[in-house]
């Protein structure tokens, strides 16, 4: 018998950003900290607008072209300021790897791996995150039907195994780059995601 986790929750506070008004909450699960960032009154909407964005350091706060993140997470941050909603950012960095083991992925991936054969080499499986603190802010906000923001397939199965009911999958189209193109190609050929 496994036991549930535990978290810790902050209070709820303001954050306005260049997108728009925002609320923000943090929960704790063990060491990891994830942020619900959402509209006021997002869950009163039928099927509100979410987007479960996985933590990438090198893209969202350093801007590298070596993946799609950056972009994903601000045109979900605009989509959701425009129609409200709710981002999870989800902070398993590396698909829960962590950043260390990420860059030293990064540096197999410089030597002709991709990214899938880069965790393997390092003995991890090809994606290791785990859900339980979406599981515990969909309760929180009382979230049961949904639009997804998501080109992940395995996402979709994640919520749908949470019984919670997706209305409409709306996928995030990032245009490829020179130094991102093989990172999609993998995400679609080996990964299933759906552009």
């Amino acid at each position: 018998m496994s036991m549930q986790p535990t978290f810790e929750k902050s209070s709820i506070a303001n954050l306005p950003s260049k997108y728009g008004r925002f609320k923000i909450r943090v929960y704790k699960e063990g060491i990891q900290e994830h942020l619900a960032i959402f509209t006021e009154g997002f869950e009163n909407a039928e099927a509100p607008l979410v987007r479960i964005h996985s933590e990438c350091l090198t893209g969202d706060t350093l801007g590298s072209i070596k993946c799609d993140c950056n972009n994903q997470l601000h045109i979900a941050l605009k989509m959701i300021a425009a129609e409200g909603g709710l981002v999870i950012y989800h902070r398993q960095e590396g698909r829960n790897i962590g950043l260390l083991n990420k860059v030293n992925a990064y540096a197999l991936q410089d030597q002709g791996r991709n990214t899938i054969e880069a965790n393997v080499e390092l003995g991890f499986e090809p994606d290791q995150r785990t859900y339980d603190v979406v599981r515990e802010i969909f309760h929180d906000f009382g979230l049961t039907r949904i639009r997804l923001l998501t080109n992940n397939p395995a996402k979709v199965s994640v919520v749908e195994n949470l019984d919670v009911e997706i209305v409409q999958r709306i996928p995030v189209v990032i245009d490829p780059n020179p130094h991102n193109e093989g990172y999609l190609k993998v995400k679609k050929e080996q990964m299933g995601h759906l552009f």
